[in-house]
């Protein structure tokens, strides 16, 4: 099957491209957002070919991964005449009035919505267009964790910018617990004495790093269950989170501490600080979680099956 989608999220599309297919990645000469072409601190698979905008109207395309409402327009204008098969894919909880904000898909007749949780399923209203859930899946990391360091981390990306949605306000409370590292694009104004800022490292290095903290922290309000949450699970990481969103079905009990008390949350890191074989019990137990519920295998099988029915569909 020759799939086409854009580089939109990096550890998804790295789930998604490792599986049988050919795919092709829009690339344009500024690598920006609308074309990024192939990831470069991600490792993918020799199947990931870029395609630039001349080529897509003579490209063997069978069905198209679209991930945002523009991409649709872009279609139009690089592929003037052409129709493929489409798949909406839905990374974000709804903005704006939830739980009544409208998908910009909804009401359509010509493709289907697939949402990576069932509660962003839950939460958008699609109107009549059918959708579907395929959970996520990940690339299991190449590290175990170790937790030799007495310090906690955090994975997020434009957490300035973003704030109260990625609980930007709560990160000092658990830097008074024990030195702490934030990973991702656009963390370097958090840089300071208890708190060290890692600038968009490689994700294997990141990995590297994140299995010899103590502890996983995941501090989102309201967002869709962060890859980065199970990625550090898959490690061994003992994760403390907010009981919101997908977080209270990715996390069962005894695989972390959850709770929308924050509180409680401070005192979790502060024990398992104090407590490194109680840490590596909790992170044993998320990782077999993880693992069952996130695996790679399942995540392809699914994907397979659902782009499978949708070719038949479309005949």
């Amino acid at each position: 099957m020759n799939i086409l989608l854009w580089h939109v999220h990096g550890s998804w599309t790295t789930a998604f491209v490792q599986g049988k297919h050919r795919y092709l990645v829009p690339v344009t000469e500024d690598r920006g957002p609308w074309g990024r072409g192939r990831a470069r601190t991600y490792p993918w698979p020799d199947t990931v070919e870029e395609v630039t905008p001349d080529r897509l109207p003579a490209a063997d395309v069978d069905v198209v991964v679209v991930q945002r409402p523009e991409e649709l327009a872009l279609l139009d204008e690089w592929a003037p005449g052409r129709w493929w098969p489409k798949v909406y894919v839905e990374h974000n909880t709804p903005k704006g009035d939830v739980p009544d904000t409208r998908h910009p898909m909804a009401a359509r007749d010509d493709l289907l919505v697939v949402h990576v949780t069932h509660f962003n399923e839950l939460f958008w209203d699609c109107g009549g267009t059918r959708t579907a859930v395929v959970e996520h899946g990940v690339v299991e990391p190449g590290v175990r964790y170790r937790g030799d360091l007495e310090r906690l981390a955090v994975v997020t990306n434009e957490p300035v910018r973003r704030g109260r949605v990625t609980g930007t306000d709560l990160v000092p409370r658990f830097a008074a617990v024990a030195p702490l590292d934030v990973f991702g694009m656009g963390v370097r104004d958090l840089d300071g004495d208890r708190i060290r800022a890692h600038e968009d490292p490689p994700q294997a290095a990141m990995h590297r790093e994140l299995a010899r903290r103590r502890a996983y922290l995941h501090l989102c309000r309201w967002t869709s269950l962060g890859l980065s949450l199970i990625e550090a699970m898959t490690i061994g990481l003992p994760v403390v989170a907010l009981a919101t969103t997908e977080a209270v079905e990715a996390v069962p009990a005894g695989a972390g501490i959850l709770s929308t008390r924050v509180d409680t949350l401070v005192d979790a890191a502060h024990w398992l600080i104090e407590a490194p074989e109680e840490a590596r019990r909790i992170g044993a137990a998320g990782r077999a979680a993880a693992l069952a519920r996130y695996g790679l295998d399942r995540f392809l099988a699914d994907w397979d099956h659902l782009l499978e029915e949708e070719l038949c569909a479309s005949r």
